[in-house]
């Protein structure tokens, strides 16, 4: 039976374990939501329905799964039960580890990236039906209990009863998604030419640690133009925003099994010790139980600390 890949923001009809060698993509897709047979691809947008929640597991090639940009008419929730999605908009760069979820407004033109096995759930949700949440990306953790009521959604009927148990179950999941935290794992992105090719330098190449001074040469401005663009476009010190970045790879890396030792080298550190420093005062764990904790389903806080 072909089925719709509508969670990850395309359309393209897929057959079940279907394999694109030319890419080196590999699909295999689980707990689809269930729909009839005859039905043709469908279109989140149109579902008329408050929630709608679809998810499975994606293992992907060398070269990673890349979906261009686009946009929906609904708000669209994305749920990493496992693996690491990078979600991109015009104004800034979004990491989603395991246990964590992108939240994306209506209307909002994004792409997403991701590389090796990830599990990933969407949740499409009717902007009517959830007027409070937010109106700008973020980043949130998700709660064992979160997390439940949004795989539950996802083995709902397409078409479930609109005043069966599934309608409350629904309600129930937007409750809990109104007053989840929102994590810190944002990187701004700069509209302004030369801030452009300083994150594209840095993301190129982060064991660069050239200075404010060095960076302001190499884009034929001061240090006091670079810092006040900085600041004025990404809401951050030079030093924070170059910050953030390592933070975004470093969540990236890990959870594709690269060791703190070869994260804090490949990011520019002296030591694994002072890597390690930076991430607690950022994540407010070490690296080591950060991904532990991810990876057991227990997402954690700066609060627990």
């Amino acid at each position: 039976m072909a089925f719709h890949l509508a969670a990850l923001g395309y359309y393209a009809i897929l057959c079940r374990n279907a394999v694109n060698t030319a890419r080196g993509w590999c699909f295999a897709m689980v707990e689809m939501p269930m729909h009839k047979e005859s039905d043709d691809v469908f279109d989140p947008d149109s579902v008329p329905r408050p929630v709608m929640a679809v998810g499975g597991t994606i293992v992907t090639g060398t070269g990673g799964m890349e979906l261009d940009a686009h946009h929906h008419r609904k708000a669209q929730l994305i749920y990493m039960a496992r693996g690491v999605l990078k979600c991109a908009v015009s104004h800034g760069l979004w990491i989603v580890p395991p246990q964590c979820a992108v939240w994306i407004p209506g209307g909002v033109r994004h792409s997403v990236k991701g590389v090796g096995t990830i599990e990933v759930y969407c949740l499409f949700v009717e902007p009517a039906s959830a007027p409070t949440l937010p109106d700008t990306c973020c980043t949130i953790s998700v709660s064992p209990l979160l997390r439940e009521l949004l795989l539950q959604c996802a083995r709902f009927p397409t078409l479930y009863p609109v005043k069966g148990a599934e309608s409350r179950v629904a309600t129930v999941l937007l409750d809990q998604l109104a007053g989840a935290p929102v994590e810190k794992l944002h990187l701004p992105m700069p509209s302004d030419g030369g801030l452009r090719r300083i994150a594209d330098g840095m993301t190129a190449d982060p064991s660069d640690r050239a200075t404010v001074q060095e960076w302001a040469k190499r884009i034929g401005v001061s240090e006091r133009t670079l810092s006040r663009l900085v600041l004025q476009e990404t809401g951050m010190s030079f030093g924070r925003w170059r910050q953030q970045l390592h933070i975004i790879l470093a969540l990236q890396w890990l959870s594709q099994g690269a060791s703190v030792q070869s994260v804090a080298t490949d990011l520019g550190y002296e030591s694994a010790s002072s890597f390690v420093v930076m991430f607690r005062k950022a994540l407010g764990a070490s690296p080591a139980r950060y991904m532990t904790e991810r990876l057991a389903g227990s997402p954690h806080t700066k609060s627990e600390e």
